[in-house]
């Protein structure tokens, strides 16, 4: 997959990339302690660990800065149980020291072109009710709060949001 520029200086790049590298591990165990920062209990952190990341279907984007640090991570599942011409976006999380850079809103654009290469027609996600950053940062980049959905049904630290794509 071709890389995509993020950032107003184009300081980053963004590609798909195997989950189990110290970087991104490093990444992964950052968003997981931002989620329990947050108050959520340990049940309602839907968090897919690096083996859950390996599997079929689960494509992790990685954001990288020109001198290959990884400062952001986001990825793309897609499963059945979604229904047709859906995907679903976890685990997207930049490095506090990269955030504001552009890092956030260049996973997603990356995200978005490949879920559109894969013929994928909505993207949704799920987001916690204390994560007012993402909510903003979803809502900037045109999701909408959609009902709970799959796993998240019944959730009461849950919110959900989707995007349509223009696949033409």
């Amino acid at each position: 997959m071709p890389t995509a520029r993020t950032g107003p200086a184009a300081s980053a790049t963004v590609a798909v990339e195997p989950p189990r590298q110290a970087d991104v591990e490093r990444l992964l165990e950052g968003s997981t302690r931002y989620s329990h920062s947050l108050g959520y209990p340990p049940e309602a952190c839907f968090l897919l660990d690096v083996s859950q990341l390996e599997r079929p279907g689960v494509h992790l984007h990685v954001a990288r800065t020109a001198d290959g640090v990884a400062v952001g991570i986001a990825a793309l599942v897609e499963h059945e149980s979604l229904g047709a011409g859906r995907g679903e976006l976890k685990r997207m999380f930049v490095d506090e020291s990269a955030r504001g850079m552009g890092v956030a809103g260049g996973l997603l654009a990356a995200i978005e072109a490949d879920a559109r290469q894969r013929g994928l027609t909505e993207l949704v996600l799920e987001t916690g009710t204390l994560h007012h950053p993402a909510q903003a940062l979803y809502a900037k980049h045109g999701y909408r709060e959609i009902p709970l959905f799959g796993p998240y049904e019944g959730e009461q630290y849950s919110v959900c949001m989707a995007k349509s794509l223009d696949v033409g």
